[in-house]
């Protein structure tokens, strides 16, 4: 039988229940144990694709297409089982599902309830990702929310049920909840032992308790949150605030042998276990020496988590290559109306990443000219690619009204322009070219020295693409189209000629990156950044 782990939050949001659970995923990996995880999330949008990136932080896809919640790609980095549509599990895809079945008389008349109907779906949701692979071993679920609110009653009450059906020893239940510090620097447990016990009124009895603090709890303490929460004094531990990376966490569980818990619990042997990956990520962290200074060129630069996938690129570059990367984050829109950007003229490397609609684009071009034209390292994803042609129109082949027609419908150089089989879609939700896609390098390229293979596979998340009637005019002034799709029908890569390293993706290269493993591009980006210094 599978072995399941539900972990919850209580007393507020923010407290890193989706990297405590990646971590203990990474725990259970390094004992040889094959993790699947799965995100329940309680809002009611079938998926976080049409969300504002300011209401939800980015939206993480994976091969299949599925446009998740960011901590999806926590699960990404952090561990080594597969992601899919599978492994994101929204109250809007579970209402979906149960209105067709009732529509179609798969209930057979029957009053359709919360419970059983609703319960039942995410239950099966969470079995079938158990059962997708023979060799899964647990399967750990982080249900989004806080305990207490309305939202996530139906997956904590599903999360009941599977405890109760499976037995304490193939389901336990990881609470997480903050241990505040108050003035004078003494540490409050009542708000944890408040929020235990409202996970005690929805029917489960914590079995773990991680608790957020600022230090390591002392063993009064965590005998005292034991004794009011009926929790095993040795299944509770501390989060403690890290001032160096989140991928230390992983090392600090060990410490307090989270995992040996863990699997105590469980009834699975203890085995021997490996943290050497975690151990050389901490190593390269601690050895690098001196700094580079990337600007981001963004439209979402408020939120820290718009681009959280593409700033943990950068960090697992910058290990690679031993050096410490600093985001130097600047809005496009302030950019729009001025000739010189000087909050650039002190940076290392220029990163023009993704986003929609038509908010400062102008000043993205801008930076874009700059980093060209002053032969400083530049990568552009997605809109960032983009932008180098728009840029490329206008200044080099002086098409003063280049431009995609997502912006601009009456240019009379659509340079950029929507995806044929995009023209007559209406619906805005999961219809964009999404998920993994091959694209071929072309040779002497920087994208095929970054890669060192000619067939790769990347995720992509765009209604538009360079436009191929322009590709003649384009290639005749110098641009170079540096890779394709396999049938040679769309541009996947530029690059700009005579420059240390100019180039724009089509894909999302952030998405794959692991602390453990750099994206060839970030990594390549980073080093000729560090050249450029």
């Amino acid at each position: 039988m599978n072995k399941f782990i539900f972990v919850s939050g209580g007393v507020c949001s923010s407290l890193g229940k989706g990297v405590a659970a990646s971590s203990i995923g990474a725990l259970l990996e390094s004992r040889g144990l094959n993790v699947r995880m799965v995100k329940c999330d309680p809002y009611i949008n079938v998926d976080a694709g049409t969300m504002s990136p300011y209401q939800h932080g980015e939206v993480y896809v994976t091969d299949d297409g599925a446009e998740t919640d960011l901590d999806l790609g926590n699960y990404a980095r952090f561990t080594k089982g597969r992601l899919s549509k599978a492994n994101s599990i929204t109250t809007g895809q579970v209402y979906e599902s149960v209105i067709r079945k009732e529509r179609e008389g798969q209930y057979l008349g029957r009053c359709v309830q919360v419970i059983p109907h609703i319960t039942d779906e995410i239950k099966s949701r969470i079995l079938a990702v158990s059962k997708e692979d023979n060799d899964t071993d647990v399967v750990i679920i982080e249900i989004g929310g806080t305990v207490g609110d309305i939202e996530s009653i139906p997956f904590l009450e599903a999360a009941r049920q599977i405890i109760h059906e499976c037995g304490k020893s193939n389901a336990i239940s990881v609470h997480l909840t903050l241990i505040p510090e108050v003035a004078g620097g003494e540490l409050k447990t009542k708000p944890t032992q408040h929020s235990v016990k409202s996970m005690q009124e929805t029917g489960i009895q914590p079995d773990i308790l991680i608790c957020r603090s600022p230090v390591i709890m002392d063993e009064p303490m965590r005998r005292k949150i034991a004794l009011f929460t009926n929790v095993d004094p040795d299944a509770v531990f501390t989060s403690p605030n890290i001032d160096t990376t989140i991928y230390k966490v992983p090392l600090v569980f060990s410490e307090q042998q989270l995992d040996l818990v863990i699997l105590r619990k469980l009834g699975v042997e203890s085995r021997h276990s490996d943290m050497k990956p975690w151990l050389s990520v901490m190593k390269h962290f601690e050895k690098r020496t001196g700094k580079v200074r990337i600007g981001i060129v963004g439209k979402y630069m408020e939120l820290h988590d718009a681009y959280k996938s593409l700033y943990e690129a950068l960090f697992h570059a910058g290990l690679e290559c031993d050096v410490e990367v600093e985001l130097i984050k600047v809005d496009s829109a302030g950019l729009e109306e001025t000739d010189n950007p000087s909050s650039l003229l002190d940076v290392d490397g220029v990163l023009v990443p993704g986003g929609f609609g038509q908010r400062g684009i102008n000043g993205m071009v801008k930076a874009a000219a700059w980093a060209r034209e002053n032969k400083v390292p530049y990568l552009g994803i997605c809109l960032g690619m983009h932008i180098m042609v728009i840029d490329w129109g206008r200044n080099v082949l002086n098409w003063a009204d280049a431009d995609s027609t997502e912006f601009n419908q009456d240019s009379k150089h659509p340079v950029v322009s929507l995806l044929e089989e995009q023209i007559n879609v209406t619906n805005y939700g999961g219809t964009m070219r999404l998920g993994a896609s091959e694209t071929v390098n072309e040779n002497g390229t920087h994208i095929l020295a970054a890669y060192g293979e000619k067939h790769i596979s990347e995720r992509h998340r765009h209604r538009y693409e360079f436009s191929n009637q322009y590709r003649n005019e384009m290639v005749s002034s110098g641009l170079k189209l540096a890779a394709f799709t396999p049938d040679g029908s769309l541009v996947e890569c530029v690059e700009w000629p005579d420059h240390p390293w100019g180039v724009g993706v089509q894909f999302h290269p952030e998405f794959k990156s692991k602390p453990t493993a750099a994206s060839p591009l970030f990594r390549e980006f980073v080093n000729a950044a560090k050249k450029n210094k």
